[in-house]
């Protein structure tokens, strides 16, 4: 429903806490109290989460355009024991540009008191102090930048709006050749192309991996084809060799693939519109009509690029001879199911690698923490990692070993294959003749990425901006073994019927979108899957009464919704249209006197 002005629901907002402290404010600490006068987002993120970084980029344009109303506050909420560390928060700030204020909540003090209940969660505070509206998921940029509007004119007319500069305080640039460089290749020269990821260009560097040969990209943000000093990317990750001698870039924030000429240094785009796909979006087509999503790494398999599509939690393919895209596994549920392609589940697939003898594609599934690969004949087998609640660092047989958010991987000439192993800040190793997983290397900072030259492995350390060239070690390195669960309050609910209500309340001067059909979509799912009894599976109405099982006595209930909105003016024959999506992951305990309604809010208040 929409609301106008006066009618709308406010609640006062609790204050912000963080044991971390606050980022980019020079060493100011901050109240809400502090900000009264200005419209408030809090943005609750945490770095290892894709759609969060989509998010971050949605709001760009809202930041830009309203700076002198409107602070835009990040709260760093955790899901990794890594991401817990301070130091690894303050590189995640500078690694994604983030431009305001950011306070890191390690103990999720700040998430707890907002009853957030997934990564990403935006929540608007108006000038007076008052929660006003709340969205979780990707997609509402559009919706908050009206409400923002509605807000700037009450509280102009009250008085009650302050104007001018806000809190953020840039940090001071470091000088370093790289900065969080992502991805690796080994060129035909001997040499070494890395994506320069923060500064949105690739560096080729010499054969000691440290000596800069040259910079291809403009070095600013942007989605530009043309020569290599003005040619323009943003966050660009994985890069593979074509057949005909080019090299082809994940261009992540682009949504794009670009290819990079070695001998003119000119970059053309392959593939992708720089739009971002959304559900409903073509999935396949001529290659430069069709949207992509996060593009994270690519590698050529069995004749096409495979793509790393970490936005979808798909794995898509380009087909250089017939010039098209499309999906070529996945559904874009998130989670860690095996199977045939189109039937298996990801979860934000960061990290390609053909094995060695060019049967298998092997995968780092960075959110379940997890090694998989697909075949030739298109199943999906999956050698280490549960789900996306489990990780840690614990060697052995793969069946019991724990990754911790891996984002590359590299084929070995043995067979076997090493992972870049990234909030362990470690280099792991699985032999798939035995089964059995080992460490290679720790001490690592963020590796990313790894290349095999000769006897030696040459390791991106993101957090550490530079290559680091190892030795392969004949002996794994032992480590105390340590295993995590993601820690978040789990729901006291009842067991039997609880009625479960998404809650969507459509934008200000818009309307669900019913010309072809439903506008919504609910997807319901739990682990174990014995906890549902009754209601699991697809369904259109965003509310639904599931059964839980009382002989379970945990786990997580799997939503994912989707609704569409379209501007609501009768005299636009083509109205713009607006998808809002979120998968939440809610952990539950099964008690008596629990809750029998569970609410989660993908826009608006919940009111029920």
């Amino acid at each position: 429903m929409n609301r106008t002005a006066p009618r709308r629901a406010r609640v006062r907002a609790p204050e912000l806490i963080g044991k971390g402290g606050w980022l980019n404010t020079g060493g100011t600490q901050y109240s809400l109290a502090d900000l009264r006068g200005r419209i408030v987002v809090l943005d609750f993120w945490t770095f290892c989460c894709i759609n969060c970084l989509h998010v971050l980029d949605e709001l760009r344009e809202l930041e830009e355009k309203h700076r002198d109303t409107v602070v835009i506050i990040g709260v760093h909420s955790p899901k990794f024991v890594h991401e817990a560390e301070h130091g690894a928060v303050v590189d995640a700030v500078e690694r994604y540009g983030v431009e305001h204020p950011v306070l890191d909540d390690p103990e999720l003090a700040t998430w707890k008191q907002y009853a957030v209940r997934a990564w990403p969660t935006l929540v608007v505070i108006d000038p007076e102090g008052y929660v006003v509206a709340q969205h979780a998921g990707e997609g509402h940029a559009h919706a908050i930048e009206r409400l923002v509007e509605e807000l700037e004119a009450e509280h102009e007319a009250k008085g009650t709006l302050r104007r001018g500069d806000g809190p953020y305080v840039a940090p001071e640039p470091v000088a370093t050749d790289l900065r969080f460089p992502g991805k690796a290749l080994l060129l035909p020269s001997g040499n070494f192309l890395v994506s320069d990821t923060t500064r949105h260009q690739l560096v080729e560097l010499g054969p000691d991996a440290e000596s800069v040969v040259r910079r291809i990209g403009s070095g600013a943000r942007g989605f530009t084809d043309g020569p290599g000093e003005s040619a323009s990317f943003s966050e660009p990750q994985g890069l593979a060799l074509l057949a005909d001698g080019g090299v082809v870039v994940a261009d992540t924030v682009n949504h794009a693939l670009r290819r990079l000429d070695l001998d003119s240094g000119e970059v053309t785009t392959l593939a992708g519109t720089g739009r971002q796909w959304w559900q409903g979006s073509p999935a396949s087509g001529p290659a430069c009509e069709v949207d992509l999503s996060s593009p994270w790494d690519v590698a050529v398999f069995d004749g096409r690029v495979w793509i790393a599509m970490a936005g979808v939690h798909q794995l898509w393919a380009y087909d250089p001879a017939a010039g098209t895209v499309g999906v070529a596994a996945g559904t874009t549920n998130e989670g860690l199911v095996d199977g045939p392609a189109g039937e298996a589940w990801f979860a934000q697939p960061s990290g390609l690698a053909v094995s060695a003898d060019g049967e298998r594609l092997w995968l780092a599934d960075s959110e379940t923490s997890a090694l998989r690969w697909v075949d030739r004949t298109g199943e999906v087998r999956t050698a280490v990692g549960t789900g996306l609640f489990d990780f840690g660092h614990r060697d052995g047989a793969a069946e019991q070993a724990l990754l911790q958010h891996p984002l590359g991987v590299t084929a070995l000439p043995d067979g076997s294959v090493a992972v870049s192993d990234t909030y362990n800040h470690a280099l792991r190793r699985f032999d798939p003749a035995t089964g059995v997983v080992t460490t290679l290397a720790t001490d690592l900072r963020e590796p990313s990425d790894a290349v095999v030259v000769g006897g030696d492995v040459v390791v991106v350390e993101s957090a550490r901006h530079r290559l680091t060239r190892l030795r392969l070690p004949e002996d794994s390195v032992r480590v105390d073994a340590v295993a995590h669960r993601t820690q978040r309050a789990a729901t006291e609910v009842a067991p039997g019927k609880l009625r479960l209500d998404v809650v969507f309340q459509a934008p200000a001067g818009q309307k669900l979108d019913t010309r072809y059909g439903p506008s919504t979509r609910l997807l319901v799912s739990s682990t174990p899957a014995e906890l549902l009894l009754g209601g699991e599976g697809a369904g259109t109405d965003l509310s639904r009464v599931v059964e839980l099982n009382p002989a379970v006595t945990e786990g997580v209930l799997h939503v994912s919704a989707m609704a569409a909105s379209c501007d609501d003016d009768p005299a636009n024959e083509y109205p713009a249209c607006h998808v809002h999506q979120q998968d939440w992951g809610v952990p539950v305990v099964l008690a008596e006197g629990g809750a029998e309604r569970l609410p989660l809010v993908l826009a608006g208040m919940d009111e029920g």
